[in-house]
C-alpha cells in the first residue's frame, strides 16, 4: 500500500490587527468619496487627528557596524522646521509643517495635504554618543547618524555552537 504524500503548507502567524491602519484609511476614503466630509459629522476623523493635522513621519531605524542610522520622511519641511533631541536611550524628532495662506474664493475638489506639529520618539536599541550625532536633510529625507558607545560596540558576543 503506497503512502499518500502529505501536503505541506507554509505556516504564517495570524496578526489580526496588522491591516487595521490600512483598513481605517480605506474606510475613511470611501466615506469621504461617498458622503463628502461635510455630510459625515458622526464619522470619526482619522486616528492621527483632523483632516489638516500632520501625521507622524515614517521612520527607518537600522544598525550599521559602528552607528545607529535613523531616516525620516519629512516632505514639505525645511531643516529650520525640524528639531532632534537625544536623552538617555531615546531620540525624539519634533517639527511643524506650516500651513500655506488660505486661498479665498477657490472651490476645492480634494484637499489631502496635511499641516501641523508632530512629535515622534524612538527608543534607541543601544547606547550612543549623543555629543557626536550628525544629521543631514536632503530632498525631504532627514538622516541621523548616531555613533555607538564603545561599550555598545563591544557587546557583540560570539557563541560557540556544539
Amino acid at each position: 500500500m503506497a503512502e499518500k504524500a502529505k501536503e505541506t503548507k507554509a505556516v504564517a502567524p495570524w496578526r489580526p490587527l496588522a491591516d487595521l491602519s490600512r483598513w481605517e484609511s480605506e474606510t475613511d476614503r470611501m466615506f469621504n468619496d461617498f458622503f463628502g466630509s461635510r455630510m459625515r459629522p458622526w464619522w470619526p476623523t482619522r486616528w492621527s487627528g483632523g483632516d489638516d493635522e500632520i501625521t507622524t513621519p515614517a521612520l527607518d531605524v537600522y544598525e550599521e557596524k559602528d552607528e545607529i542610522v535613523v531616516k525620516a520622511e519629512l516632505p514639505g519641511l525645511e531643516k529650520s522646521d525640524i528639531q532632534v533631541n537625544i536623552s538617555d536611550s531615546h531620540m525624539s524628532l519634533k517639527g511643524e509643517k506650516k500651513k500655506e495662506e488660505k486661498v479665498e474664493g477657490e472651490n476645492y475638489y480634494r484637499r489631502e495635504r496635511s499641516y501641523g506639529a508632530f512629535l515622534r520618539s524612538v527608543e534607541l536599541p543601544t547606547g550612543v554618543q549623543a555629543d557626536k550625532v550628525k544629521a543631514s536633510f536632503k530632498n525631504g529625507i532627514l538622516e541621523i547618524r548616531l555613533p555607538k558607545t564603545e561599550e555598545a560596540k563591544a557587546k557583540e558576543i560570539k557563541v560557540k555552537i556544539d
